[in-house]
């Protein structure tokens, strides 16, 4: 792979981390309700699960999903219901007062890394994704282990910065503008954003 080519394939890679989806609302939702520390570790799981599914599409996953795509289907119905029982969750959720906040904040950044791994492994998209993106990129009969290890960490670096990036903000954004207690709209706000994203998701099939 050339120098070119890299960078090429860094600019893609950013342009799809950065579009808005399921993963920001994730990575939003934990930093707003559990602070910086817990967006960060959704941000980290989360690319992971992208890194995995960059490594898998290497491996042929992708062109396997594309042959049965009833496996592609069940995978996008699970992750919709998923986007769809974090909306509800959040909209049930009653308030918590801050001891009980404190004694959850462990189960928080447990549920954080969940979170943020889930929503990557439950959206079969990234595979078919990487097999389009990753084709313009190399000759499958010459790749290399070299060369896929830096196409995987490639994903994985750039995805993760940049969630860890809009943790960082985020926080800095709710001290600035006094969200650093419990907010029930916003919290209301996010509820019915997963819900309309799982509606979208099963549409789009």
């Amino acid at each position: 792979m050339t120098l070119a080519a890299w960078f090429s394939l860094v600019l893609v890679c950013m342009m799809g981390a950065m579009s808005p989806g399921p993963s920001l609302a994730v990575v939003l939702k934990h930093t707003m309700s559990g602070g910086m520390k817990n967006g960060m570790l959704a941000a980290l799981s989360h690319g992971v699960g992208v890194g995995l599914y960059a490594a898998a599409s290497l491996l042929g996953l992708g062109t396997l999903m594309a042959q049965f795509p009833t496996v592609y289907q069940v995978l996008v119905y699970l992750g919709a219901g998923y986007l769809a029982y974090l909306g509800l969750k959040i909209l049930l959720a009653k308030p918590n007062n801050d001891e009980l906040q404190v004694q959850k904040s462990e189960i928080s950044a447990v549920k954080a890394l969940q979170d943020g791994f889930a929503i990557a492994f439950l959206n079969p998209k990234l595979a078919i994704f990487f097999l389009a993106l990753f084709s313009q990129f190399i000759d499958p009969q010459n790749l290399t282990l070299s060369i896929g290890i830096i196409m995987c960490l490639t994903v994985f670096v750039i995805d993760t910065g940049w969630y860890l990036l809009v943790a960082v903000l985020t926080e800095v954004s709710k001290n600035r503008f006094g969200f650093t207690k419990q907010n029930l709209w916003l919290d209301k706000i996010l509820g019915v954003v997963f819900i309309a994203l799982a509606i979208k998701v099963v549409l789009s099939l």
